[in-house]
């Protein structure tokens, strides 16, 4: 069977250098046998996370969409700018979200429960965006996702990418290879949906 992985970019900035990376890990993903999906967090918006507001309105519908969808998958790839060398707000907050859900179509589910999560980061900067991984990793690790040691930083990144949105450094290609088949390989062995 095919492992599903979701490829999500924790930015909807058009130029994105993160975008420009998700787009790139999951082209390279769809060549493999994996089934692959590249989101968009503006197709799911989403309040600030307020516990008051969850009491009395419930679970927004584009929250239990986006846990739905990420229930559904073997692995998850996430790729994050940092902001303030910390996660950004954008992607916290559809974390924040997801995590409240508690059932899916009347079924009991905790949708980052053994998911394999690769992490991903590009940045102007010269860390690559590190600081901002460093930040979602314990995240993911509290929701009960299986977190790869592996991860891509990609520094320098208005220079990483040619006109076509792949990555011409050479580190930075070699780097996402890696975890591109890293990700495949785990989410074959301990991905949720596999036999």
């Amino acid at each position: 069977m095919s492992p599903r992985i979701l490829v999500i970019p924790g930015s909807r900035r058009l130029a994105s250098h993160n975008r420009k990376l998700a787009a790139e890990a999951a082209r390279l993903l769809a060549l493999t046998s994996a089934t692959v999906t590249l989101l968009d967090l503006s197709d799911y918006p989403l309040p600030l996370y307020d516990g008051d507001v969850e009491e009395t309105d419930g679970i927004p519908e584009p929250a239990m969409l986006l846990a739905e969808r990420i229930a559904e998958q073997d692995g998850l790839l996430l790729v994050s700018p940092e902001y303030n060398a910390s996660v950004p707000p954008l992607l916290k907050n559809a974390i924040d979200w997801v995590s409240r859900v508690r059932k899916i179509k009347g079924r009991p589910v905790q949708p980052f429960r053994r998911l394999v999560v690769g992490l991903a980061a590009a940045s102007p900067g010269r860390l690559g965006g590190l600081r901002g991984l460093q930040s979602l990793r314990p995240i993911c690790e509290a929701l009960g996702a299986e977190v790869m040691t592996s991860q891509v930083t990609v520094a320098d990144a208005a220079n990483a990418f040619d006109d076509k949105g792949r990555l011409h450094e050479e580190h930075a290609r070699t780097s996402l290879d890696t975890l591109v088949e890293q990700l495949l390989a785990q989410s074959r062995v301990l991905g949720r949906h596999q036999p």
